[in-house]
């Protein structure tokens, strides 16, 4: 499977592989919020958010990486996770899709650094020698993996995905996750439903209860029934402190496109969906960073709690 295409991008030269890695991820995002208010930026954002349902638990700049370089891509790892733990092989000839791996070694307590950089700092901590120092996230350095298709070898073994992908099974899953998500979840009956044309609604019932009430429509479709959920489990994680009108649309698409990743992972149609990234029109790039790190990061709260 070819890695490259007219529209992805490849970082084949080790000595300029981190600054390019790094000013694609920021190409991007600047291409996006000069766009927002265009149907192409639309796209491009659910194109993302498609790589994201498939790797929910990958940060949001590795997600844009792997979307950059290889968007069909469904499984990675690294050439010797393939051999060792799954019996395949990467074939002859496949070019790498390079990510940001994290780095764990010991850590200094005062300046964070890695023995090495530790000594060539400023930091005069000698408290306790380097031997002694626990291990910590230092860094993050580029790092080769590979699309299941660019590979040959034995069958994976297959996921039992039932329960998350018939939509009455997850309805179950998703109103019995309530307490673990710190919600109070409700599904109305149609005849009692009291808030319009709303499919769903997160408020706070009074002072004293600070859990956020999810309540949302009842309904024949229940893969409807559990995007909406989902919509407003969202709003419940990432919005119920904050009081402000101007946000409202902005709000509404991270809630969408969370809703988006994880149904798209638990097997609902999603291809209705649409983004209108006009909304973010007046944010700068930093802000739009934000954003994809909180849906990314929203989006595999709600799946870890549904798998486990």
């Amino acid at each position: 499977m070819a890695t490259t295409s007219d529209s992805s991008v490849s970082f084949d030269e080790t000595d300029t592989r981190s600054d390019e890695m790094n000013s694609t991820i920021e190409q991007w995002i600047n291409d996006l919020v000069a766009g927002v208010d265009e149907a192409q930026s639309s796209a491009e954002f659910q194109e993302w958010l498609d790589v994201q349902s498939r790797f929910h638990d990958y940060s949001y700049r590795n997600t844009l990486l792997i979307k950059r370089q290889c968007p069909e891509a469904t499984r990675v790892a690294g050439y010797r996770t393939w051999q060792e733990d799954f019996d395949r092989h990467v074939q002859e000839g496949e070019s790498a899709i390079w990510i940001w791996a994290p780095i764990i070694t010991k850590q200094c307590p005062e300046c964070e650094n890695s023995p090495s950089y530790h000594e060539s700092s400023d930091c005069d901590y000698a408290e306790t020698p380097p031997e002694e120092w626990s291990k910590g996230l230092v860094g993050f350095r580029p790092a080769p993996v590979f699309d299941i298709a660019q590979t040959d070898g034995e069958p994976l073994p297959e996921l039992d995905t039932e329960a998350t992908g018939d939509a009455d099974g997850l309805v179950t899953q998703l109103t019995a996750a309530d307490d673990d998500l710190g919600v109070t979840v409700r599904i109305i009956p149609e005849e009692e439903w009291s808030h319009g044309e709303a499919k769903g609604v997160c408020e706070r019932v009074s002072l004293v209860d600070v859990k956020p009430l999810v309540e949302a429509r009842d309904r024949e479709n229940n893969a409807d029934l559990a995007r909406t959920l989902i919509h407003e489990y969202a709003h419940a994680l990432l919005h119920f402190d904050v009081d402000d009108d101007t946000e409202r649309s902005k709000r509404e698409v991270e809630a969408e496109a969370v809703a988006y990743v994880v149904g798209r992972y638990c097997g609902l149609d999603t291809s209705g969906s649409a983004f209108y990234l006009a909304a973010w029109e007046s944010d700068d790039p930093e802000v739009v960073r934000e954003r994809l790190g909180r849906i990314s990061r929203t989006a595999e709260e709600i799946i870890e709690v549904l798998e486990n």
